[in-house]
């Protein structure tokens, strides 16, 4: 499959896009761990706001979990040759759709089906 797009532009987005979630990914660790429950160091208000704290950690860390696996699975249809086209339809996915998000694997079509 031949495309009409800069692959490599594509590629260091993506590459730049995961060490930036790595990043962010190991200075956010500290945020999931455990709270503790002793009541006489910590109040019971304050260890309701870090546990919601570390709810909310727990959730960001799983979207970020979730956006390196479409990358890495980007950074494979490129390796294939396959970047730039939809695994649903094998289309082409538009240029300026891959610009906004370089992690795209749908057509605006099928991505507009799916969601319905």
């Amino acid at each position: 499959m031949e495309s009409s797009i800069d692959i490599e532009v594509f590629r260091q987005l993506l590459i730049k896009r995961r060490e930036d979630l790595l990043s962010v990914s190991s200075q956010q660790e500290q945020s999931v761990e455990t709270v503790e429950l002793d009541q006489t160091r910590v109040g019971r208000l304050s260890r309701m706001d870090a546990m919601q704290v570390q709810a909310m950690s727990q959730e960001t860390q799983r979207r970020r979990m979730l956006e390196l696996q479409r990358i890495a699975e980007a950074l494979r249809r490129i390796n294939e040759g396959e970047y730039g086209y939809c695994i649903n339809c094998n289309g082409s996915i538009a240029q300026n759709r891959l610009a906004i998000d370089p992690a795209a694997s749908l057509c605006i079509v099928c991505a507009s089906q799916s969601e319905q």
